[in-house]
């Protein structure tokens, strides 16, 4: 079963252990000396913890600047290649099934289901994510994601005059919603779960998912199964767990490797309505919005599961209430946001990713100013593509 504490959470199995996965000691939610750094909040109800790689794996007596190096090749260069080359050949060996814990839940919605009594389904299971089954065709139909709820509630906004007929849209219809609303829809992916995990992790790089169904062939009725559902930040725990002789060698800093994003940042205000930052997110086609002070200060971050609370019940008026009341709807158990600063290292991330549940990194500054995003697409698309050489040769899988 998924442990309850965990903030974000899909169909893909929560915490459990994993196959060939080394135990590893339960570590607390936030860490010590971080209290003093945290800028005051506006008001009761957003108060978050922050945690930081920097803060317990960066040498306190470290420069706060690292020189670039001059030489093409330095040793750190070689190292950070090995490491890379090493996390590759990890991904070709392994095999999406291996990613899988010993014991799990899946929910599988079928495409017949009103779309209201999905959202209940989701809130009730304390999940954000669904695979879709077509009991016409007996087949795998897609995956229900905070991205289908979204297009609701843009359809909502653009035909205001169908109002009526929102709580009459079955799962099949969202299809018609993103044509209806003029959007790509999400290129519905799957793979087998004896694949190599390369295979899973570059259809998902390649069709900008961030979770992708396990889907198989039962020999007795040569019919679809969905097995289970993966996600970015499994298959980045897997290999954080697995390969720590290999994540250890990437001493390179976020700065010097370019990791993340650092220009045309969207952000939202504490004062903003939900539906503002809705918006932001389709303009930006994000799944992310830091929510900073006058000054820019990062106070929180407002994701896009945490929409789904927003129209519990079908309640769209709620979209209306400010960013701050939606963020105080958060459980108490939520972890917060994980921030990390340019002079932090790649192995000081994959530490952060081994011991705590982590989606994103908010890059700051010494005074918590924002100063970019890392994704863990931006991590996976490094660890994939950067260094590699022609006896490893490219693997992309067919279309």
């Amino acid at each position: 079963m998924e442990d309850p504490s965990s903030r974000e959470r899909n169909n893909a199995p929560g915490d459990e252990p994993q196959r060939d996965a080394p135990a590893m000691p339960a570590m607390p939610a936030m860490f010590s000396g971080l209290h003093s750094s945290i800028p005051p909040l506006p008001r009761a109800g957003h108060e978050l913890p922050f945690v930081q790689p920097s803060s317990y794996l960066r040498p306190k007596f470290r420069s706060r600047t690292t020189p670039v190096p001059t030489t093409p090749m330095s040793p750190i260069d070689e190292e950070q290649l090995q490491g890379l080359k090493g996390l590759r050949n990890f991904l070709r060996v392994r095999t999406s099934y291996d990613v899988l814990p010993l014991s799990f839940r899946l929910i599988v919605l079928d495409n017949d289901l009103l779309i209201k009594k999905s959202l209940d389904i989701l809130i009730q299971n304390g999940i954000v994510s669904a695979p879709l089954w077509d009991s016409h065709q007996s087949r795998f139909a897609g995956l229900l994601t905070a991205t289908d709820y979204i297009n609701l509630i843009q359809y909502y906004c653009q035909f205001p005059e169908h109002i009526d007929n929102v709580d009459k849209f079955r799962l099949s219809s969202l299809r018609d919603i993103e044509r209806a609303i003029n959007v790509l829809p999400l290129e519905t992916v799957s793979v087998h779960p004896s694949k190599p995990l390369y295979e899973a992790c570059s259809r998902m790089l390649k069709s900008r998912a961030r979770r992708i169904p396990l889907v198989d062939i039962d020999h007795e009725t040569e019919r679809e199964t969905v097995v289970s559902v993966i996600t970015q930040y499994r298959i980045l725990k897997f290999i954080a767990v697995n390969t720590e002789q290999h994540t250890m060698l990437l001493k390179q800093t976020v700065r010097e490797i370019g990791l993340g994003t650092y220009k045309n940042i969207a952000t939202a205000k504490m004062t903003d309505s939900v539906l503002e930052v809705i918006n932001l997110m389709v303009v930006h086609n994000i799944s992310a919005v830091p929510i900073v002070d006058k000054n820019n200060v990062v106070l929180n971050v407002f994701e896009a599961v945490d929409v789904i609370p927003c129209i519990k019940g079908g309640i769209y008026e709620e979209l209306n209430s400010t960013v701050g009341e939606a963020l105080s709807r958060r459980p108490d158990d939520f972890q917060g946001i994980y921030t990390c600063q340019e002079d932090d290292r790649l192995d000081s991330i994959f530490t952060t990713l081994r011991q705590s549940r982590v989606h994103r990194l908010v890059v700051i500054d010494d005074n918590w100013h924002l100063k970019g995003m890392i994704s863990l697409s931006d991590i996976l698309k490094y660890v994939l593509f950067t260094g590699v050489t022609a006896d490893e040769g490219e693997y992309f899988p067919p279309p």
